[in-house]
């Protein structure tokens, strides 16, 4: 039985900021924060996969931390990503965010040296985190980007740690969503990794969501679980429809570059990814804005 706080709710894996020389921009970074600190979401995750956590170096990632800490002012959770390639590594960043005042931390899985990695690496690295952190864990399975992912009877027996709180899975399997649902120790979340499969995880027992979307259709992505929650079935489905097209925009269509057309398009500060990340072409870019428009997604600021 887990000793944590179930995450529950809305979370936008937020986009990390740069300036036109390619430099942190903190300020639009902060800029963005407060109007998700106003906003229907439930909380945010610094540094996950749309917040360019690996394109960042070390000292980066921790001004990312403590910037996005100090702009959320305690109004909403704060997840972070910290997961490393090394376990010892992980242990170090996580500290260190914990420091910074973090609510959870987020740590993918490690990949690089995927065919040596067994269930036993797998249960042995996330334990020993868990272990040595000084806030709860969340697991974070992107297989479309590490080719890695984790086994239902291993993420059942890591959710029997006390000091892991859930998972985050992006691959929108429902069975297997189903099976780490069905297997999971209580008050284990499960958490949906992407906006195009929401309702059909929270119909499964999903706790929430971490979406991309979530950037530019906060309330959107959270009426869906209002509308699921209060038994409206058919308004959280058609919600859920209306949302695959903007959310595919922003995510296995355009990805991250697309992302940050959409926050420009929405009021928010975008600006241009991370090299080797390259911004849309101008026709991209229109396409995103037009679905966008069709979805009912207006501004934020």
């Amino acid at each position: 039985m887990s000793l944590t706080s179930t995450p529950h709710g809305v979370f936008a894996p937020v986009a990390t900021i740069f300036c036109d020389d390619g430099e942190l921009d903190l300020d639009g970074f902060a800029c963005n924060l407060g109007v998700y600190a106003r906003s229907d979401l439930d909380g945010i995750v610094l540094l996950g996969s749309n917040g360019e956590y690996a394109l960042l170096d070390t000292d980066e990632r921790l001004r990312i931390i403590e910037a996005g800490v100090k702009a959320i002012g305690g109004r909403k959770t704060v997840m972070a990503g910290t997961g490393m390639e090394s376990t010892r590594g992980t242990i170090a960043l996580t500290k260190r965010a914990a420091e910074l005042g973090i609510d959870y931390a987020l740590v993918v899985t490690p990949h690089y040296y995927k065919p040596r990695y067994d269930h036993a690496a797998y249960a042995d690295h996330f334990k020993a985190i868990a272990d040595a952190s000084p806030v709860p864990l969340l697991i974070y399975v992107m297989a479309a980007y590490t080719g890695v992912d984790l086994a239902s009877s291993l993420v059942s027996e890591l959710s029997g740690h006390p000091n892991i709180a859930g998972i985050k899975d992006s691959g929108g399997n429902a069975p297997k969503v189903g099976e780490m649902i069905a297997g999971a120790s209580d008050g284990f979340a499960v958490l949906a990794g992407s906006a195009n499969f929401l309702y059909p995880a929270l119909c499964l027992g999903a706790t929430g969501g971490i979406l991309a979307l979530g950037n530019v259709a906060p309330t959107q992505c959270k009426e869906i679980q209002r509308c699921f929650d209060a038994g409206d079935h058919q308004r959280a489905r058609e919600l859920q429809l209306r949302m695959l097209a903007p959310n595919a925009a922003v995510t296995t269509k355009h990805g991250i570059p697309g992302l940050k057309v959409a926050m420009e398009a929405v009021g928010l500060k975008g600006g241009s990814p991370r090299s080797p990340l390259r911004p849309l072409s101008e026709r991209d870019a229109d396409d995103v804005r037009q679905t966008l428009s069709e979805a009912g997604i207006g501004r934020l600021a």
